[in-house]
């Protein structure tokens, strides 16, 4: 916590800023270096931890750590919860409504690196290379290599669901491997996907039938829980290949493993899951047809610095009535 104040005075008037879960020193270096503000990182994100110093506080930032009802209820000081991401289906939205309590968000800071990590991913998956790294190691070096199937991104259709800031940079990315780009996102114009020379799609079904890859970039809500199911991943192409990026339970996890197994789709990325940490009991932890990784997609030492200092920036533009609106979540 910052010390060093020149009177009873300015203690008093500390705005008081809780690090729910460390992030980069960039961020905490800008609290550091504006008068006014100081703050305590929380490494124990127990419900118990949480009740107990979170009322201390006027603001907090949040990574993946759970805000709920009964934790907000005691936190009658707090007036800005400041993501650091863009997903928000860790806080209790109600709660915060009704009680006048603000919620922002990254908005520009992660977009290359997730976008980046889809195409780490599809790549991966299509080159197998897990498979040629693991036959190299084995002493096989090319003795398998005509058993092992590899896949190519030009010319093939890509479908990205949800076309935010994300969905914006990787199209981006895809266009420079000569990829057809399709979007499906009823909230966005065909114009607007026009000019990121994208084709609109009105009809996710349909559009599961001509594509190659599947790339997601939604929030996780109730008309979105299990959008990717068993009934929609059999209208895919066999070499189809299914990236997560956004937020687990978008995906019905059991469906896309009983789809792997069945040779429905090719292979499938994920970096996120409905139960995270990922429960020892996951058949996909079993299942080599799937890349996972653990809710990393952000984690670039330059994202985790952009992020870092927007989280913070979001609450002290807050305070100053600077705050730009994208960052604000409407609820």
């Amino acid at each position: 916590m910052k010390e060093g104040f020149d009177s009873p005075w300015d203690r008093q008037i500390m705005k008081k800023v809780a690090i729910i879960e460390n992030i980069h020193s960039d961020g905490l270096d800008l609290l550091k270096n504006t008068p006014g503000y100081e703050y305590e990182i929380i490494d124990d994100t127990s419900e118990k931890n949480l009740i107990n110093k979170l009322p201390n506080f006027d603001a907090c930032t949040l990574r993946v750590s759970k805000l709920n009802s009964n934790i907000l209820s005691k936190c009658k000081n707090l007036k800005i919860i400041s993501r650091h991401g863009v997903g928000y289906d860790n806080v209790d939205l109600e709660y915060i409504k009704k009680n006048n309590i603000a919620l922002l968000i990254t908005a520009t800071a992660n977009a290359s690196a997730v976008a980046e990590h889809v195409i780490s991913m599809i790549l991966t998956i299509c080159k197998s290379l897990s498979l040629y790294n693991k036959e190299v190691r084995d002493g096989n070096f090319k003795k398998n290599s005509n058993k092992i199937k590899t896949i190519e991104l030009l010319n093939k259709t890509i479908l990205i669901a949800g076309f935010g800031r994300i969905g914006k940079s990787l199209a981006k990315m895809c266009s420079g491997f000569n990829m057809i780009i399709k979007v499906y996102d009823p909230f966005v114009s065909k114009d607007t996907m026009n000019l990121h020379n994208c084709t609109k799609v009105d009809s996710l079904d349909d559009s599961l039938r001509e594509c190659d890859f599947l790339s997601v970039h939604m929030p996780l809500n109730s008309k979105t829980k299990n959008l990717i199911n068993f009934q929609n991943l059999k209208k895919m192409k066999k070499n189809a290949i299914v990236i997560n990026t956004a937020r687990g339970g978008i995906i019905n996890e059991l469906d896309l493993h009983k789809a792997l197994n069945e040779n429905i789709i090719f292979g499938a990325g994920l970096d996120v899951f409905e139960n995270e940490p990922i429960q020892k009991e996951n058949p996909l932890l079993k299942n080599d047809r799937v890349i996972l990784s653990p809710h990393i997609a952000t984690n670039t030492d330059e994202c985790l610095s952009r992020m870092s200092i927007e989280t913070t920036k979001n609450i002290i533009d807050f305070f100053e009535n600077k705050i730009d609106k994208s960052m604000i979540v409407k609820i």
